[in-house]
């Protein structure tokens, strides 16, 4: 993969300059555009067909998430990362649900932002611990569609479900291959298991499916 070419979008210009400064430091990255509210980002986005977004959600004329459900309508395989200050409930899940990838908040560690721009370029959800844990919260108010047995168990290997439930927790596969004491690629290899097993494309719906048969608790 060449460099991960990134529309930055926020109102507060100074906060755009010292982000773009902070990722165009980088040979991995590239700033292709910003823009200060979500009509702008949209026009741009379809103009400079960016990989990933980095999206505001309270901003002028369209907001955050008005403007990540039109740039997911019109361009499919533009991935958009929640960057902002809050983290209300209803306002992470009209996130998600509008097609965000991640969520992030502006106090996040210039490395955990980096990984996840890598995360959401591939494809893959990325959520900090405390918004998995809000994620996780809401469907455990929800009923199971599948009743637990320990047949649903025996779906995945017992490795598997160890993983599963870190992945559950927030951890991304760096963190949990240190814990587990085995590669990265070792829990790559894994995770793909997991999805291919429960039949979905992500993380996030790994840890919804695992929580619906009642492998997760």
């Amino acid at each position: 993969m060449g460099r991960i070419k990134i529309l930055l979008v926020d109102d507060q210009v100074l906060f755009r300059e010292g982000l773009k400064t902070l990722l165009d430091a980088r040979p991995d990255f590239e700033v292709v555009g910003e823009a200060g509210n979500g009509e702008e980002a949209v026009r741009l986005a379809f103009q400079l067909r960016p990989q990933v977004v980095l999206m505001d959600l309270r901003m002028p004329v369209l907001d955050g998430i008005q403007a990540t459900r039109r740039i997911r309508s019109l361009i499919p395989e533009c991935q958009i990362l929640v960057l902002t200050t809050f983290d209300d409930d209803e306002e992470v899940f009209e996130g998600l649900r509008a097609g965000a990838i991640g969520y992030l908040l502006k106090d996040v560690s210039s490395e955990k932002l980096y990984e996840a721009i890598h995360a959401a370029a591939r494809g893959e959800y990325f959520l900090l611990p405390s918004i998995t844990a809000k994620v996780i919260a809401e469907f455990s108010r929800l009923p199971r569609s599948t009743p637990h047995s320990i047949e649903n168990e025996k779906i995945l290997s017992p490795r598997e479900i160890e993983i599963l439930r870190l992945v559950a927790t927030g951890l991304s596969n760096k963190e949990i291959a240190e814990q587990l004491f085995i590669s990265e690629g070792t829990v790559k290899n894994h995770l793909s298991n997991i999805l291919s097993k429960l039949n979905v494309k992500d993380r996030l719906q790994a840890v919804i499916r695992g929580r619906e048969l009642g492998i997760l608790p």
